[in-house]
Parts: structure tokens; sequence; C-alpha cells
């Protein structure tokens, strides 16, 4: 399957369907690096088309495209390193990316690794789909697990980067429900929130729950590819 970076345009399939991993860089505590969503997004793409079901997905040959590494993270400009584009500029950004890729592109699906751009998907995607472009988005979530640079994500990067996690500084951080801190982390960010930058405990975290953590991702993400049930906020279902 072509890799859209290193093709050439003559060895792109007709009117494929084009996937690109969404991302962020923001801080991820202590241990995790900055770019987490994103290789997070990118290592979903790469186990979906290692199962081959997202090449099969709809009976459309699949490219995947260059990561988008920036995303909505104002939630967490109180640490250095973070660097956001907020959700109008990424709103654009998708929309105007979406009207070119779409114009050799059967159809558009932006796998998404930080929950920050939703309220960005919800708005560019439904546009695109209203303008008559086959788009849709499909979130990186864990039913379950924690919210930021907890025991989820550090066992994912485990098993997709290890080289990048920093065990030896982890560190806990607010454990209650994201319900409970939502009021709190909208008024104040996460800094004011939880100075480690966690909102989880990464302790027991290890590769080999990432590896079943990425594997059920990358299952539903080739399962919702091969349906394309797309609902109304652009979310394929």
């Amino acid at each position: 399957m072509p890799d859209l970076a290193g093709a050439a345009w003559p060895e792109l399939p007709e009117r494929p369907l084009l996937v690109v991993p969404l991302g962020s860089v923001e801080q991820h505590g202590h241990h995790l690096p900055l770019a987490t969503d994103t290789v997070v997004a990118e290592a979903v793409v790469r186990e979906a088309v290692v199962r081959e079901a997202v090449v099969r997905g709809a009976g459309l040959d699949a490219v995947v495209a260059p990561a988008v590494p920036y995303g909505a993270s104002g939630e967490h400009e109180g640490f250095p390193g973070t660097v956001s584009i907020g959700t109008a500029a990424l709103t654009t950004l998708l929309v105007e990316y979406g009207r070119s890729a779409c114009r050799w592109a059967r159809r558009l699906l932006v796998v998404n690794g930080h929950g920050g751009n939703l309220d960005a998907l919800r708005a560019a995607v439904p546009l695109l789909r209203a303008e008559g472009r086959d788009a849709a988005w499909f979130p990186c979530g864990v039913a379950g697990g924690d919210a930021h640079a907890g025991r989820t994500e550090t066992s994912l990067l485990l098993h997709v980067e290890p080289g990048g996690v920093r065990t030896d500084r982890s560190v806990p951080g607010e454990t209650a429900p994201i319900a409970e801190l939502l009021p709190r982390l909208r008024a104040e960010g996460v800094l004011g929130v939880s100075p480690t930058g966690v909102l989880g405990d990464p302790a027991g975290a290890s590769a080999e729950e990432g590896a079943r953590l990425l594997a059920g991702i990358a299952a539903r993400l080739t399962t919702a590819v091969a349906r394309w049930d797309v609902g109304d906020d652009g979310r394929l279902r």
C-alpha cells in the first residue's frame, strides 16, 4: 500500500481512501514524549494496515498520509513544550485539507489521537460532508482508560516506542474521574488540576498491555472502515 509521503503520483491508486493520523504536541507528564498522541494515532493506523482490513475497506485501496502533528491543546499550555494551534485554526486546516485531498481521494479518514481535537473534527468533517465529500473521523480512545499520560497511554508507548518512555520519572497525577474534573480543567487548565500534568496513574503500565490495547483500537477501526457508517458529527461508527 502506498505511503503518501514516499510515493510518486503515478504510483497512487485511483480514487483511494486517504487515511490521516492526527495528533498533538503537548505535555504528557514527566515520562512521556510531547508527540505521544501523534505516535499513538500513527501506530493505530499501522496496526490496521497490518491487518489489511483498512486496505480492503469498502472496496477501496488505501493510502496513508503523513501525520498532522499539531492540534488544539490549549488546556496544556501551562507546561513548556506544548504547542497548540487552537480549535479555529485546526478546523480551518482540516476543512482545507479535505477540500484539496478529496479532489483525488474518494474518501478521507482522520484517525484522531487527541481528545482536544474533537471540537474541530465535529465542525470540519460535517462541513466537508455537507459539501459532498465523503469524509469521516475515528477516535483512538480506550473505553475505561485514564484520561492523560496515565496507565493507558504509558502502556501504549511502552509497546510502540519504548525508548521514549522515561519509566524512572513517572509519577501519578489527579485520578478523579474526568467527568468530575471537566469544570476545573476548563477553568484552570491541566496545570491547575494536576501539577504533574498527569490525569491518571501510570503505575502498572506494561508493553504487553499496550499491545492488547493497540490491537483492540485497530480492530475497532478496521470494523468501522468496512462498515463506513458516518454519524451526524462525522464520526465513523
